[in-house]
């Protein structure tokens, strides 16, 4: 099967060489595949065929549903062989060739998605396009096999109109490189602007914004969060608030083994596109525990708890890295693995617990899924079901969580999803900042230890002899040159674990990894930093990207991190960077902000006021943890946190942010410095002072 591990059978084509679970899946089919690499284009030019190109990803369920239905077949093998040379990409290796030929197929078609499957020139101008083709033409969709001949017949008959199309497509392909239209940055009507689009699509019944399908899209809760406490809005809060909880009770979670999928087909958050992906759990982390610190509910808290377990158990590697996802599919069907019927449920709990159980987890004869097979999801909070069945509470919290448990170490006996195993280095810079974040509001060590070990992982495996960041780590072998997601993302996360556990070789690190983003990254006439920098494959086109979807984007999530470097620093070089970053992208968010809720964030940061927080003292006294857990406790979303020590350790960080130099450090107190708008109050001596002054109740004395 093709969600199981690749056959065993002699490898037929190129592929065989690769690491990528995706493109060793395609190992073995009849399709003469070429891995995306210059041999292919030659190969094309010396032929004189098109490229058939093919993106996916190891855990895409149309990927398999057109693999086993096309790249399977020997006919179909037959038709791409003998007219085309036939790509396969892995776009989560290769974001850079996903991301062109995607806006290819969008401008082509209005639409895409994966599996993508583009045509190519032989110098890799695309001039069609589209997503999953059947094997023969159906429900108005054209059949592959006959898609082939006809693109063959069409670069035959009449080669000067695809060569035109694509010289045309390519051209459009470029980006813009005009100026925006307006001298500054955005400012707070653009906030304000896209909290009332996220409000006006919110959907009041089930959560979520817009109709099916629904994404979680952590960002916009993560704005809306800021924007409903900056500005008293409880419609903001509101929508956060029943949105988190409507997917933490649909089957969008794993109510039996935590975790979230990819998304929800259907408006109540019930049916789920099963794959799991590292990105999600980490963003989504971050989304529950900023809900947990802005409202003080334990329920928050919880489900970020629930989520990591998933992530700790299940996702990461030998040497503390974090896999990428898991699939959809097992033994040939999606979401098998997950789905339950009474019968499967008595089995294992025995009666009359099985149907408390089905009743608590809405497991039916009739099913909510297919074949009678049943998605677990809650209707009711744990309380709402204990009042319902006349329970104690904590008896039914205790019965139930017992009962979870037996299920999902039954469930470990099933067949299970591939798990792609793969080490992005952009995804674990998520979920290192997710840990980070979770440890500080939550106060788990074993979530800053997981952080550490896989920060140190990257730093030490993923860079080449010359310190650039590599892309991709599997099963022994580290490739391709780090694109701006992976710079990005992973000095996030070393800001983030900072800020947790105070490493001043974290900073340092963040710190050059942000001035090797911005030699290799920034465009110097327009502002702005290009997907790709000085060492990637030059291809047909240069990308240059805002817009927050699935993933933010490596531009928002660098103008966050230049915003706080700069704070942490001093260097207001880098609030300038950041400034242009909003500059440049001024036209895009102030027409649409909905489509740039991670960078609305930055922004908001951007505007302020925002805190600065120095705390002075000894590490390991009982004061310093008093005060830190005081702070640790808000939310403080425009906040950044430094720790200064007295000693060598504190000089070194002087090093970095000379203006600490002023403060000095005592191993026998701790005090707290808090600076708000270039502005710093009288340090705090103890928590009740430092509460008072984060929490505004008074105005101090100003020095």
């Amino acid at each position: 099967m093709l969600c199981e591990q690749h056959s065993t059978a002699r490898p037929r084509n190129r592929l065989a060489r690769e690491k990528s679970p995706y493109l060793l899946q395609h190992a073995d089919n009849p399709v003469g595949w070429y891995p995306w690499a210059e041999e292919a284009f030659a190969e094309a030019r010396k032929t004189d065929r098109p490229v058939f190109l093919s993106i996916g990803y190891a855990t895409c369920h149309w990927c398999h549903v057109m693999a086993h239905e096309s790249f399977e077949d020997e006919e179909v093998a037959a038709l791409l062989n003998r007219y085309f040379v036939p790509i396969k990409v892995d776009r989560e290796e290769r974001p850079d060739v996903d991301q062109i030929y995607m806006t290819a197929c969008q401008a082509l078609t209005g639409s895409g998605g994966w599996p993508l499957s583009v045509f190519l020139t032989p110098q890799a101008e695309p001039f069609f396009a589209g997503t999953y083709f059947p094997r023969t033409s159906r429900m108005g969709m054209p059949g592959f096999s006959d898609l082939l001949e006809q693109v063959a017949g069409l670069w035959q008959r009449d080669r000067a109109r695809c060569v035109h199309a694509a010289r045309q497509l390519t051209q459009a392909l470029q980006p813009n490189a005009q100026a925006a239209t307006t001298d500054g940055a955005p400012g707070k009507e653009t906030l304000e602007k896209g909290a009332d689009q996220l409000k006006r699509v919110f959907d009041p019944r089930w959560g979520g914004f817009g109709k099916a399908p629904k994404f979680p899209t952590p960002h916009n809760l993560t704005f809306l969060l800021r924007w409903s406490r900056a500005h008293n809005d409880d419609a903001a809060l509101h929508a956060v608030e029943k949105t988190l909880g409507a997917m933490r009770q649909g089957g969008i979670f794993d109510q039996i083994g935590f975790g979230f999928h990819r998304y929800s087909v259907d408006e109540k958050w019930l049916v789920p596109h099963f794959e799991k992906m590292l990105y999600d759990q980490a963003l989504l982390t971050v989304a529950y525990v900023e809900a947990y610190l802005c409202t003080g509910k334990d329920a928050y808290g919880k489900v970020a708890d629930e989520i990591l377990t998933y992530v700790l158990r299940d996702m990461v590697s030998p040497e503390g890295a974090f896999y990428c996802a898991e699939d959809a599919d097992s033994e040939g069907e999606e979401g098998l693995f997950y789905l339950w019927t009474p019968e499967q449920v008595e089995e294992v709990v025995g009666q009359p617990l099985a149907e408390l159980v089905c009743r608590y987890y809405g497991i039916t004869p009739k099913g909510n899924f297919e074949k009678g097979t049943s998605i677990a999801h809650l209707t009711l909070t744990v309380d709402q079901f204990a009042a319902a069945e006349g329970m104690e509470p904590a008896k039914a919290a205790r019965t139930l969580e017992g009962a979870r448990q037996i299920l999902r170490k039954e469930r470990e006996h099933r067949v299970h999803p591939l798990k792609d195993t793969k080490i992005l280095t952009s995804w674990n810079g998520l979920m290192i900042a997710a840990l980070a974040k979770a440890y500080q509001a939550l106060g788990n060590e074993r979530y800053l230890e997981a952080a550490e070990r896989a920060a140190t992982f990257i730093l030490g495996t993923m860079r080449d002899g010359k310190g650039r960041l590599l892309r991709r780590h599997r099963d022994g072998e580290t490739a391709y040159p780090g694109y701006l997601d992976d710079y990005a993302f992973l000095t996030w996360g070393l800001i983030e674990l900072y800020e947790a556990g105070f490493g001043i070789d974290r900073l340092e690190a963040a710190l050059s990894l942000n001035g090797e983003m911005l030699r290799l990254f920034w465009d110097e006439n327009h502002g702005g930093l290009f997907f790709t920098g000085e060492g990637n494959e030059t291809l047909i086109a240069r990308t240059k990207e805002l817009y927050d979807g699935a993933l933010p984007s490596g531009n928002s999530v660098a103008a966050m991190n230049l915003l706080r470097l700069a704070r942490m620093t001093g260097d207001h070089r880098l609030e300038e960077k950041a400034a242009g970053v909003a500059r440049t992208f001024s036209d895009q968010t102030a027409s649409h902000p909905t489509a740039f809720t991670y960078f609305l964030g930055a922004l908001d940061f951007m505007i302020g006021p925002c805190q600065e927080i120095v705390v002075a003292g000894d590490r390991g006294a009982p004061a310093t943890r008093a005060m830190l857990a005081e702070i640790r406790k808000r939310y403080l979303p425009n906040k950044v946190l430094l720790f200064a020590p007295p000693g060598a350790e504190g000089k070194g960080l002087t090093a970095l942010a000379p203006f600490l130099g002023d403060i000095q450090a005592d191993a026998r107190r701790t005090m707290v410095h808090v600076c708000t708008r270039h502005t710093c109050q009288r340090p705090a001596a103890d928590p009740q002072a430092l509460a008072a002054i984060l929490d505004g109740e008074i105005t101090g004395v100003r020095v």
